[in-house]
């Protein structure tokens, strides 16, 4: 009975009795001693150190446990450090705070004091759009948008917002946290237009709502939105065909042109200005707009060409093209590729394409009808530009001026832009006329002075740099090399033709390559958040494939 009840206590009394490591029955377990090793990552015996281990070596003692004492729970793999933002303007600090990765964006700093319920989400994401639609439509840089767009939601209070920015396309979306659901909204840019004066007005709305000083609440912010939608241009219509007329007579001056082909010049911009405006009122593409626009320059120069006066015909249709060519727009897509906006960039080139091909036909159309009655254009005689320094730099001017009211740019403005142009061309002149350099080389020079220049005036006065740039490249834009590509082509020798259409293609991305270089230039002379730890951050092995 009793070996029974013994029997009936060494009875396994669950699974783990079954274990592998369970003690085999009579066998008693081997008592281990205090300081023997019960870890396999304590350290053997007679392997201890000779001197200390360094500091965040694996098997050094901690400092500390104490919560109060202890290091960051998270330290970011890109070794980012802390910077301050306060004291530079609110461009550069949000974009700093775009290229961070969202886990380490500082907190907002809650410059608009919201309600006491919170920031109304849906009201700042639609005011946010609507001042994004009002940049991107009037010909701002993609990374321009997204960094205005990011400072009203800052502002506001809204924190983890992504703004996102395409060509036509405009979206933001708001994460309260991680258990929430996020909050999408998008608006959709289907007109554009070229009035820098509200473009100004719109970065001075930015710049205030970013101002800790300044208390803008969501009602007054939409007051002054609306206002700035209503706003009337700031120059009559007559003025702006004048413009255009007086841009078109400095331009044929500046290659070359006498007083007869300014007034010729002057005669074709102006029918083609009132033409295109003819055909913006019937709804018609901007494409067809471009056509028409560009055949009235071209008719008078082949009338004049079939004529016995002795005069450079030439010149009123290289005028004529100053006044088309998309610089603006061609200037904006390199900035966006170059800044990795890469759809965007896209999508403003191949609008550059169309335009450019627009000009095209128009010319090529009155060409080929010239042809047919005789007429006998001369193409060396478009590069046959005499050397007028006094009179070309002055027509520089005038054309950068004309240029300036045509993009709609505020009065105070126009002054500084038309000094801007004429430092330009100074510096083209002398390096290609003077130095003898190539004009690919010349023109990149020279549009760098106009980037830098026109990114320091712009964060002078805290507004956007296009103002002080897009009419200063205007004395360089190449209309004599597409002129005399468009004639070789009308004379059926293609292979001349194309030549000089793609160096007007390659002044052109120089222009566009050499005003983005000026203004990342511009930096050097400015205090950046962020800029002595970028080297660290390794921002360039994006666009290595890593």
């Amino acid at each position: 009975m009793a070996e029974a009840d013994g029997a009936e206590d060494r009875k396994p009394q669950s699974d783990e009795a079954h274990s592998a490591f369970t003690p085999p029955p009579g066998m008693e377990p081997e008592a281990l001693d205090d300081d023997q090793p019960t870890s396999e990552f304590a350290r053997p015996a007679g392997a201890e150190p000779v001197q200390p281990e360094p500091e965040g070596s694996a098997f050094a003692t901690p400092a500390t446990y104490s919560a109060a004492h202890s290091p960051p729970a998270y330290t970011p793999g890109q070794d980012f450090h802390v910077v301050q933002l306060k004291e530079s303007p609110w461009q550069d600090r949000m974009r700093t705070m775009l290229r961070m990765p969202v886990d380490v964006r500082p907190v907002p700093d809650l410059v608009q004091r919201p309600s006491e319920a919170g920031p109304a989400v849906g009201r700042v994401l639609d005011l946010t759009l609507r001042i994004g639609e009002l940049l991107l439509a009037g010909g701002e840089g993609a990374e321009d948008v997204e960094a205005a767009m990011f400072a009203v939601t800052r502002s506001y209070g809204l924190d983890r917002c992504e703004p996102t920015v395409t060509f036509t396309l405009l979206s933001i979306t708001h994460q309260p946290s991680l258990v929430d659901h996020p909050v999408s909204a998008n608006r959709t840019v289907r007109r554009r237009g070229t009035d820098y004066n509200r473009l100004s007005a719109v970065y001075r709305l930015v710049d205030d709502i970013s101002a800790p000083e300044i208390d803008i609440s969501l009602e007054e912010a939409y007051r002054r939105l609306a206002e700035i939608r209503r706003n009337r241009h700031p120059y009559p219509g007559w003025m702006l065909t004048c413009s255009a007329g007086l841009l078109a007579g400095a331009a044929s001056t500046l290659v070359g042109g006498g007083v007869l082909v300014f007034i010729a010049a002057a005669l074709g911009a102006i029918l083609g200005d009132r033409l295109a405006w003819l055909c913006a009122g019937r709804g018609l593409p901007e494409f067809y707009q471009f056509v028409v626009a560009a055949m009235p320059p071209a008719a008078i120069g082949v009338a004049l060409n079939m004529t016995a006066i002795d005069v450079k015909a030439s010149a009123v249709i290289t005028g004529g093209l100053f006044a088309l060519l998309p610089g603006r727009a061609l200037v904006a897509a390199v900035q966006d590729g170059l800044t990795g906006f890469y759809i965007t960039a896209s999508a403003r080139l191949l609008e550059v394409m169309y335009l450019f091909i627009g000009i095209i036909m128009g010319v090529l159309v009155v060409l080929y009808v010239g042809l047919q009655f005789d007429a006998s254009p001369r193409p060396e005689e478009v590069l046959e530009i005499q050397q007028r320094p006094l009179i070309q730099i002055a027509a520089s001017m005038v054309l950068v001026f004309t240029f300036a009211i045509l993009l709609q740019q505020e009065r105070s403005t126009v002054l500084i832009v038309t000094l801007n142009g004429g430092v330009a061309w100074v510096t083209f002149g002398a390096l290609h006329y003077a130095g003898e350099i190539p004009p690919v080389p010349s023109t990149a020079i020279a549009a760098g002075l106009v980037g830098l220049f026109g990114q320091l005036f712009s964060r002078y006065r805290f507004a956007s740099a296009l103002p002080f740039v897009t009419a200063a490249i205007g004395p360089l834009l190449p209309g004599s090399a597409t002129y005399y590509g468009l004639l070789l082509i009308a004379e059926n020798r293609l292979n001349e033709g194309l030549g000089s259409l793609v160096n007007a293609a390659a002044i052109a991305l120089a222009i566009a390559i050499g005003v983005n270089l000026g203004s990342e230039t511009s930096r050097l002379f400015m205090r950046i958040p962020g800029a002595a730890s970028a080297a660290k951050r390794r921002a360039a092995k994006r666009t290595r494939g890593f």
